[in-house]
């Protein structure tokens, strides 16, 4: 009798070693994100600041950039920036461009007149630098430019930045370009405006609220010292001088990329011979920086890719 609870034991024990024990369930592995098509591309501006002559360092940036298959989707400028980012806005050449540079002269722009400075309200009217840029930018309203521009101006009146991104280009430039106490100031849409470098010498926020993705931003108002100040208008030039270089100290953090020249500290600001030495500055520092310029582009690029998960 007590064989048989042994023999229930022992079957019921073979009975449940033959059941199959239940399947262990293993994770998928996960998903391999690839990028779907080609990468997005950036929307780059280029910012140009003020600082008169030494303003053609500008086209050694715009020439490297063009070089280096560097979009330039937009061009911003103050000043002297204006004018040379307008004529590049114009027609994208770099080569026509120096070439343009190269042949301006500082009567071109400069129609100084002891009557103007007693009678108006600056040693020049402005009408040459106005005919100039007419004469020399085909292209009749900003709108109408091939690459996106904006020149930006101050409200002599309240002292707020004004950006010109409509109307006629040649009086925007000269009204960006309106230094105070050596232009006249202009008469335009509606205010009576100066340079746009009294508030923002170099404006990457204007580039950024007109939807820019990168800021490549040109700082040439470096080293303030001058001992070769003679007359009233030398005075008016270095204290433009020194209140340009003052306002970029903050603005020009905001840059992704920021290019400064070297070299051309002590070019005086109606110094018109030194071009060819302020273009190959621009040169030299924008082919040291396409490192940083690239990095940037990749960097967004890599942000901005949407990825979309695949199985293995």
């Amino acid at each position: 009798m007590r064989l048989l609870p042994l023999f229930a034991l022992t079957g019921l024990a073979l009975l449940t070693a033959c059941q199959t024990p239940p399947p262990v369930t293993v994770p998928p592995p996960p998903p391999i994100q690839v990028p779907q098509g080609p990468p997005p591309t950036p929307k780059i501006a280029l910012v140009l600041g003020g600082g008169a002559a030494r303003g053609f360092a500008h086209v050694g940036v715009i020439r490297t950039l063009e070089q280096e298959k560097i979009p330039i989707n937009m061009i911003v400028g103050t000043s002297v920036g204006s004018l040379i980012g307008a004529i590049y806005a114009s027609d994208p050449s770099s080569f026509d461009l120096e070439w343009t540079a190269f042949q301006l002269q500082k009567d071109d722009l400069f129609d100084f007149g002891v009557f103007n400075a007693l009678t108006g309200m600056g040693f020049a009217k402005g009408d040459k630098l106005e005919a100039w840029v007419k004469g020399h930018v085909k292209t009749a309203n900003i709108e109408q430019l091939k690459i996106p521009f904006a020149a930006v101006a101050t409200d002599l009146n309240w002292g707020e930045e004004v950006v010109l991104d409509h109307g006629t280009v040649a009086r925007a430039i000269r009204a960006s370009a309106a230094i105070p106490g050596v232009f006249q100031p202009v008469q335009y849409q509606g205010k009576i405006l100066v340079d746009g470098g009294v508030v923002d010498n170099i404006p990457i926020a204007v580039a950024k609220a007109r939807g820019a993705d990168l800021v490549i931003a040109v700082d040439i108002s470096a080293n303030l010292g001058n001992t070769d100040i003679h007359n009233l208008v030398d005075v008016t030039l270095q204290a433009t001088n020194i209140m340009f270089a003052r306002n970029v100290a903050h603005s020009k953090k905001k840059a992704d990329v920021l290019i400064t020249p070297a070299g051309i500290g002590d070019v005086g600001m109606l110094d018109f011979t030194q071009k060819k030495r302020c273009m190959q500055a621009c040169i030299v520092a924008t082919e040291q920086a396409l490192p940083a310029i690239r990095a940037a582009i990749a960097a967004w690029q890599k942000a901005h890719t949407p990825q979309a998960p695949v199985a293995r």
